[in-house]
């Protein structure tokens, strides 16, 4: 099979509860087709197929193989990951890892039941056990991101901005909504206000919704007000984004827009900024909800 060019794999694995799912949700953000539970032994056989595809193959896939396996097939992942070498990719794992403090913590935040817990084990024995079974994964990483001490946004900075992505073809741009009542995002370059536009939060319809929802894209953009802020905004950011760019040595930029809830305007201006930024041309943008995600 001739080799797909420019064709990237990474594979996504390492502890439960150690920022995996996010990781591979940002890994979509950035265009890439995503599996998520991939059984292991398929590994070989799912990217044959992609590549094969009478549609075209993806230049950029990300499967995630972990504990959920058959864990008998995890020591085999070497054999693999040969395999899948032989299909002209030159694939890299990217282990996703955090002390048992910080497990414990997010288990007792979320509730979420550990996916090793129908084997009648503590959570701190299933997470024990966890260790040990993905061993082999860890010991033949290309990278071990410690989440430890990272909350979501720093995670999703992390992946966007380490590990190759983008490598030295561009700036990485995050758009990021937020409320107010919590705080501004500390890292934020740019921060913008929509308070001063219409809330949805007042229609009751509306206000079960998001800013992701056709209706209130709908309600916002029937609004002079919110049309003016957009245009003003994007004309600011058409214009100094690339200068950023070329003019600096940075790799990311972190744009953010803010409401009171951070749940309808700011978060349809973080989806309608990303889409105007990758009709523009930028080739690595993500969105982030801090409210919703």
């Amino acid at each position: 099979m001739s080799e797909t060019p420019n064709s990237t794999l990474v594979i996504v694995s390492g502890m439960s509860g150690s920022g995996k799912s996010v990781a591979l949700r940002t890994f979509e953000d950035l265009g890439y087709f995503c599996v998520d539970n991939l059984p292991a032994d398929l590994l070989p056989q799912f990217v044959a197929s992609v590549m094969r595809a009478d549609d075209g193959a993806p230049a950029k896939m990300a499967v995630s193989i972990d504990v959920r396996n058959r864990h008998s097939d995890l020591s085999n992942i070497p054999e693999w990951l040969s395999a899948v070498g032989k299909l002209g990719l030159d694939p890299r794992l990217v282990f996703f890892d955090a002390n048992e403090s910080a497990l414990l913590k997010r288990y007792a935040d979320t509730r979420r039941r550990h996916p090793l817990s129908h084997l009648g084990l503590s959570l701190a024995d299933a997470i024990a056990l966890e260790r040990q079974v993905l061993k082999p994964l860890r010991s033949i990483a290309d990278a071990v991101v410690d989440t430890s001490t990272l909350n979501v946004h720093q995670l999703r900075r992390q992946v966007l901005t380490e590990f190759g992505i983008g490598g030295d073809t561009g700036m990485s741009l995050l758009f990021e909504s937020f409320a107010y009542r919590r705080g501004v995002p500390p890292d934020a370059d740019f921060v913008f206000d929509a308070r001063a536009l219409p809330n949805p939060h007042w229609d009751p319809v509306l206000r079960p919704l998001s800013g992701r929802d056709a209706a209130i894209r709908e309600y916002l953009e029937s609004q002079a007000d919110v049309n003016l802020f957009f245009e003003q905004i994007r004309t600011f950011l058409d214009t100094w984004l690339p200068r950023l760019h070329v003019d600096s040595t940075r790799s990311y930029a972190t744009i953010a827009f803010g409401c009171t809830g951070g749940r309808h305007r700011s978060v349809y201006l973080a989806e309608r900024f990303a889409e105007h930024a990758r009709e523009q041309g930028w080739d690595e943008v993500a969105v982030h909800h801090r409210e919703l995600d």
